[in-house]
């Protein structure tokens, strides 16, 4: 069984402005239980993407989340991932590239966001179908 990106991505996806402050998209991620947030800057092309690593990486580097921005810590080098990939095609994608999170676009537009939560996920489910599909087969076989 094949899933695609769309069938396990997430459609509600936090968006930020790059002069947010850490702290104010800490907040927004810790309210929603995530861990990313697209960034949408009408000064770039296309959106980028900041996540808990982020705000991480910055914290410990001794810097002041009422202080730092998004601008300064976002990533914009972004791997967008299609609505029909398939999961495997996103995992490699995420691995090849040391991501853990995936925006997905469609049309241009932002169509939701694809982690690796949501890829164990999926994995376990499909992992599991096989198994009852298994143990059916076993059953009807004695």
């Amino acid at each position: 069984m094949t899933m695609k990106v769309s069938e396990a991505m997430s459609e509600s996806v936090l968006t930020v402005g790059p002069g947010h402050t850490l702290r104010e998209v800490a907040t927004l991620m810790a309210d929603r239980h995530i861990g990313s947030a697209v960034v949408h800057d009408p000064e770039h092309p296309g959106p980028g993407i900041i996540t808990e690593r982020d705000l991480m990486l910055s914290i410990g580097a001794g810097e002041s989340p009422d202080a730092e921005l998004v601008e300064a810590h976002m990533a914009s080098d972004v791997i967008f991932a299609s609505p029909d990939w398939s999961l495997d095609d996103a995992a490699e994608a995420m691995v090849n590239h040391g991501f853990r999170h995936l925006v997905v676009v469609s049309g241009g537009d932002v169509a939701g966001m694809l982690s690796m939560r949501d890829l164990v996920r999926c994995y376990v489910e499909i992992a599991s179908a096989a198994a009852a599909v298994g143990a059916s087969v076993a059953a009807s076989e004695s």
